[in-house]
């Protein structure tokens, strides 16, 4: 399923972000993992942050929510639409925190098969700043190595 690919005004102004990771998975899983919620809610986040709860209506014009809490006891909720569904290789949503402020961002993510590995490829526009650009890189990584150790997958490579 595909929806316009033209970009949004938030996709194309700010700052971009682009995080890559090999895990030994095939693109279906790996797809699988990203996209059922029960799944999500056990590798979703960095180390130090638990996603307590995840909701995912995998269709283009559904919307996501991912519920974050940080050790601090603080709750984030990230949400959006999905734009883009091509199972099992691409996903485009667009990315905010609740409650939505300003023009959200947009998150494609990638997943390219490489003998035994896949690549994910995640791409994240439309980032207000740099400061915000290297938290949500920080979190990139951290929800990447999550999802490694949650497929078994020992060390990821690339990076």
């Amino acid at each position: 399923m595909a929806a316009d690919k033209s970009a949004p005004p938030a996709a194309t102004a700010g700052v971009s972000l682009i995080v890559r990771r090999r895990i030994r998975a095939t693109p279906e899983r790996l797809f699988e993992a990203w996209t059922q919620p029960a799944q999500l809610r056990l590798w979703w986040g960095p180390a130090s942050v638990d996603c307590i709860d995840a909701e995912v209506d995998l269709r283009v014009g559904g919307r996501y929510r991912i519920a974050n809490r940080f050790p601090d006891g603080t709750v984030l909720w990230i949400t959006g639409v999905f734009e883009v569904i091509e199972a099992p290789h691409k996903l485009v949503y667009t990315w905010g925190l609740e409650p939505l402020a300003g023009a959200p961002e947009r998150v494609t993510v990638q997943f390219q098969a490489h003998h035994e590995l896949t690549e994910v490829i995640v791409t994240h526009q439309g980032i207000p700043s740099a400061q915000v650009r290297d938290r949500h890189d920080e979190g990139w990584q951290g929800c990447l190595d999550g999802l490694a150790n949650y497929l078994h997958a020992g060390t990821a490579e690339g990076g």
